[in-house]
């Protein structure tokens, strides 16, 4: 009789532990999951279903999972298309944005959020999140921001900021001054554009090229190998100097502003180390950008294709997009694998935005959900 007993209450502890492993996983494990395998997840029980569906768990998962799982491309005068970078784990149910109530370009990209604008009609900007398919269209500007704009899509997710708030910077040139650059920003928060009081008189023009944001601090690609900042707390403009050509694409490493270029048959990457280095004294030993890594493009590794017209598309902390020849390859910057992602498309000129799997925000925070 005992040992029945002593059999039975084993067995309610065991059952006890499996629950308690349940809970940990739907808790602590779930956030930590692209959109793609959560949607899949929905089916597994009704409290899972219930968790995914919550807005309080789109707000911990927009948090927890940061990885990039995909590119969006545009080539010109075409339909935007998605290259995800695990195809198993990571997507979008519309990778043309069909949702979108007009055709679009996409313009920018931040933390799981596209800005895009529309090619008729009054040619407004809409932020929509590509995995649930929600959008706003925003309110037309009050300056001219010319035919290709260089905004920048900025948006943040915030541990102790349940509403999401994304602001939206775009440089254009002045129609009051000549040769001038001036800066119109919309927030979400106050649902409106304002033009900043900044004015840039420099000779150094803003590129419409693809703009990052680093730290509070906005930058594009300037003429003349210059790189342009304006920093959004002090609406301050800053022009830094960089001797990389004009083919260097801007990007993020471990919260730093960087760079990377293809020279010859060598992959450069180098890292801001002090933004004020040209105010300092000649004798100065800073330097502005420092080396972070210098590597040899292996014609066998990239499949005999002509890697030395190797050009990088993007760059985020560990990795760079590279197209060599017809093909487009992800490079793991420590570790060295290489995966060839696709094959270029045989369009003509097109720009690569990076895109986050989450499933924030979520309706009644930023987004209309389409009817």
């Amino acid at each position: 009789m005992d040992r029945g007993k002593r059999a039975s209450n084993i067995a309610a502890r065991n059952s006890k532990i499996y629950m308690d492993l349940k809970d940990i996983i739907r808790e602590s494990a779930l956030p930590f999951l692209p959109a793609k395998s959560l949607f899949r997840f929905r089916g597994v029980c009704r409290d899972w279903k219930l968790q995914i569906a919550s807005p309080f768990f789109a707000h911990t998962q927009s948090l927890a999972f940061r990885a990039v799982s995909g590119l969006f491309y545009q080539p010109l005068n075409h339909l935007p298309s998605f290259i995800s970078l695990d195809p198993n784990s990571y997507g979008v149910p519309d990778p043309s944005l069909k949702f979108l109530p007009v055709p679009v370009h996409i313009r920018s990209s931040s933390n799981g959020l596209l800005c895009c604008q529309g090619i008729t009609g009054d040619k407004a900007y809409y932020i929509c999140n590509p995995v649930t398919r929600q959008w706003k269209k925003l309110p037309i500007p009050s300056a001219n921001h010319g035919k290709d704009p260089s905004v920048v899509l900025v948006y943040e997710p915030s541990l102790l900021d349940f509403e999401a708030v994304y602001r939206l910077i775009c440089a254009f040139p002045s129609s009051d001054f000549d040769d001038a650059t001036e800066f119109e920003i919309y927030s979400s928060k106050e649902g409106s554009w304002r033009t900043s009081g900044e004015i840039c008189f420099a000779r150094w023009k803003v590129n419409s090229s693809l703009g990052v944001h680093v730290n509070g601090v906005v930058y594009w690609q300037g003429n003349q190998g210059k790189i342009h900042a304006f920093d959004l707390a002090k609406e301050r403009f800053q022009v830094l100097s960089a001797s990389h050509g004009l083919n260097a694409c801007l990007g993020l490493i471990n919260g730093k502003l960087s760079l990377a270029y293809a020279s010859g048959r060598t992959l450069l990457v180098k890292v801001l180390a002090n933004a004020h280095q040209n105010t300092m004294q000649m004798t100065s030993c800073e330097t502005m950008w420092a080396d972070k890594y210098h590597i040899h493009l292996n014609s066998a590794v990239f499949g005999g294709e002509a890697y030395e017209n190797a050009k990088v598309l993007c760059l985020h902390d560990d990795w760079v997009l590279i197209e060599i020849g017809k093909a487009l390859y992800t490079y793991d910057l420590k570790t060295g694998n290489v995966k060839e992602t696709c094959k270029a498309p045989e369009y003509g000129a097109r720009t690569y935005h990076e895109i986050m799997d989450v499933v924030a925000p979520k309706k009644n925070e930023i987004m209309d959900v389409v009817k």
